[in-house]
């Protein structure tokens, strides 16, 4: 039973990704940036001023990769670097106000998204939906892959 059920998790995360859109990185777009950028943009619009360290962990990606799509994102004009006064090598990264509307958009959208997602699950089911949505995330955390 512990193989079928870890089995069955596994297909109903891959259909879940699938249907998100999620693997389309190269070819998604969110509000007219990619996956990754628009992940970006999001945990620096909800923290408003956040280090490329800070997010490079956030998003679980390696520092170089952080990098290029900020440098992206600053020849969008939709971030900007701020070197630390008194330590250069601290840099945060703050929205442009071009970004702040990216930002405004990507929210509004994915509200509307997942509201509609949400009043999709049967009233009664919705509570369940979210607190096993929750504990999945939490076993994820503690068995990171590769």
């Amino acid at each position: 039973m512990e193989d079928k059920g870890s089995n069955y998790l596994r297909e109903l995360i891959r259909v879940l990704v699938r249907n998100l859109g999620i693997l389309e990185k190269s070819e998604a777009t969110c509000c007219g940036t990619t996956i990754s950028q628009c992940h970006a943009i999001v945990e620096i619009g909800r923290s408003e001023d956040i280090s490329l360290n800070e997010l490079a962990d956030l998003l679980a990606l390696d520092k170089s990769t952080m990098s290029r799509t900020i440098n992206n994102l600053v020849e969008a004009d939709i971030v900007v670097r701020d070197l630390h006064p008194e330590d250069r090598r601290y840099v945060t990264i703050r929205l442009t106000d071009s970004g702040k509307r990216v930002f405004e958009t990507i929210e509004s959208s994915m509200e509307k998204y997942y509201r509609s997602i949400f009043h999709s699950i049967p009233e009664e089911k919705r509570e369940q939906v979210i607190e096993s949505l929750g504990l999945l995330v939490d076993a994820v955390k503690e068995n990171k892959c590769c």
